[in-house]
């Protein structure tokens, strides 16, 4: 498999999660995340799944400055409804890294471990997203603004090109690298932009 290589220049994600060191998955649950992960989940890579990946990291700093995560220990709640615009994407994309799901989830261990009952759609909220520690009530609110890192122009042109199947090799190509090139501006040129990616305690 091989991603264009600004994934590998992305920020990571680092979380701790307990049932991954109670399960020996992974050495003191310690798990680390690059953005490749949320593009294999996703599929896809665009500015909505940068922007997901980002949120989850800013948000996630600002409740854990000076510890890990706990992943499956967060709450969280988006603005929109599950079936509105890309909603579904981002909140997978942030369920990957807090483990959080409607009732989906793992159901527990013994009362522990349970990733159920954390994610909440359609919540009158100041912002895209809002993080709540399970475990001391702290929240974080983020807001992804996009708009201010716009697109070459010439993607609107080449787009239904693509879509149609009609594009060249050299359009598709072209249409390719001016797209993965605005995700790569969102997530390495701005991705402690507090304009792009903003967070509200």
């Amino acid at each position: 498999m091989k991603f264009p290589e600004f994934f590998a220049s992305a920020p990571q994600i680092t979380v701790r999660d307990p049932l991954a060191r109670f399960l020996g998955a992974a050495e003191e649950g310690v798990i680390e995340y690059g953005y490749g992960d949320a593009v294999k989940l996703a599929g896809h890579s665009c500015p909505t799944v940068a922007a997901a990946y980002l949120m989850t990291r800013a948000a996630l700093r600002a409740l854990y400055a000076d510890t890990l995560p706990e992943r499956g220990g967060i709450r969280v709640e988006l603005r929109d409804s599950m079936l509105a615009g890309v909603t579904g994407v981002i909140a997978n994309v942030v369920s990957l890294f807090t483990g959080a799901t409607q009732d989906t989830g793992f159901k527990g261990i013994a009362g522990r471990f349970d990733r159920r009952g954390l994610l909440f759609f359609g919540v009158d909220i100041p912002g895209q997203i809002r993080f709540t520690r399970v475990d001391s009530g702290a929240a974080a609110t983020v807001v992804a603004h996009l708009e201010r890192v716009p697109g070459d122009p010439r993607i609107a042109a080449l787009m239904p090109f693509c879509v149609a199947g009609t594009a060249t090799d050299a359009q598709a190509a072209l249409f390719q690298a001016l797209w993965q090139d605005r995700v790569r501006t969102i997530l390495i040129d701005h991705a402690d932009d507090p304009k792009i990616i903003a967070v509200q305690h």
